[in-house]
């Protein structure tokens, strides 16, 4: 199989919605089509406790998917990983493109923006179920026949 070409899901701390959408992503996704995702944040907290938010792997196990136990604490999103993904997701618009403009401004052209505000904006469940919609979908559109990338 060829290497795969990387979705990267952008949120500010990259404990609960990035991550979802990075873990929702890489357990429906066919391996052998090439897609894998990654997530960073781009303002990580030290309030977050352990490494993901607890709801995370709580809708994996309502879903019934599988999700390791070993978890990684959230990185910090650097221009290397916005240079090797083939798409970059920021997940609410109104939240994530003020720290594109600060951060990362060459970048902005290339990073598309969801509308899954954060806990103070939606209520978790219904974020998760947004995330599930939005990620299927973009499976979709990767996986159809005359789909092209940045670079095509």
């Amino acid at each position: 199989m060829a290497d795969s070409q990387i979705v990267l899901f952008a949120c500010t701390g990259n404990y609960y919605r990035s991550r979802y959408a990075e873990l929702y992503f890489n357990a429906r996704a066919i391996p052998a089509l090439g897609w894998r995702a990654k997530s960073r944040g781009f303002q990580l907290s030290a309030e977050n406790a352990g490494p993901i938010a607890p709801c995370v792997p709580d809708r994996f196990a309502t879903l019934g998917l599988f999700i390791s136990p070993e978890m990684r604490f959230p990185l910090q999103l650097q221009e290397q990983d916005l240079a090797r993904a083939s798409r970059i997701i920021a997940l609410d618009v109104v939240e994530h493109r003020p720290y594109v403009e600060t951060l990362f401004p060459a970048w902005w052209h290339r990073i598309d923006y969801w509308r899954i505000p954060d806990v103070d904006g939606m209520p978790v469940d219904q974020a998760l179920c947004l995330i599930e919609r939005e990620v299927d979908a973009l499976l979709d559109q990767l996986t159809a026949p005359d789909h092209t990338t940045y670079g095509d």
